[in-house]
């Protein structure tokens, strides 16, 4: 039975494809203009003695023939002088690039996940100070009752606080109310 050739892959075709791709991705860049009775194919521009007129094809699809030169010689915005008439023209001032709407939009969304990430951060510190606040509170009134106090060391077991620690763990939980129960510090300018 003969072994049907359409079945195998076949490697060519995509080669084939490819070429052809790149042959007309190299055919798009490039300039075409008339000289006399023969077109002329280059991938640089013509030379200044060709008019505009017999430029055929520009890169980039810019088949448009450019603007011709006025005919008169325009005058210099800044100090007034008029160019010579074979003068070529001025450049005019070079414009500032548009601002990107798009990444105006980004770092607008940057500048507000940075707010929101702060205030998050924020709101955590206050609701951990309310919470210091509230222990210590808790823990102070405690103290001030005059209640023996029982506390684990470090091996586990229970000691009753002298006065020596109950003086000491006083002095803490004031600290603690001192700089947790009020008003929340100013942040620090980095």
């Amino acid at each position: 039975m003969p072994k049907n050739r359409l079945s195998k892959p076949s490697w060519r075709a995509p080669l084939a494809a490819g070429f052809l791709l790149l042959a007309c991705s190299v055919v798009s860049a490039q300039w075409v203009w008339k000289e006399g009775d023969r077109k002329v194919f280059s991938d640089t521009a013509p030379p200044a003695s060709v008019p505009d007129k017999n430029i055929l094809k520009r890169p980039g699809g810019g088949n448009a023939p450019m603007p011709a030169p006025a005919a008169a010689a325009p005058a210099n915005a800044e100090t007034g002088a008029v160019a010579p008439a074979g003068a070529p023209p001025q450049a005019a001032a070079p414009q500032l690039p548009t601002v990107d709407k798009e990444l105006e939009a980004k770092k607008k969304q940057a500048e507000q996940a940075e707010a929101n990430r702060q205030k998050a951060e924020e709101q955590r510190i206050a609701q951990a100070r309310a919470e210091n606040c509230n222990r210590a509170r808790q823990a102070k009134a405690t103290l001030d009752t005059g209640v023996r106090v029982a506390t684990t060391n470090a091996k586990g077991e229970r000691e009753i606080m002298d006065d020596k620690a109950r003086a000491a763990e006083t002095k803490r939980l004031d600290d603690v109310m001192r700089s947790d129960c009020g008003p929340m510090p100013k942040a620090k300018p980095q």
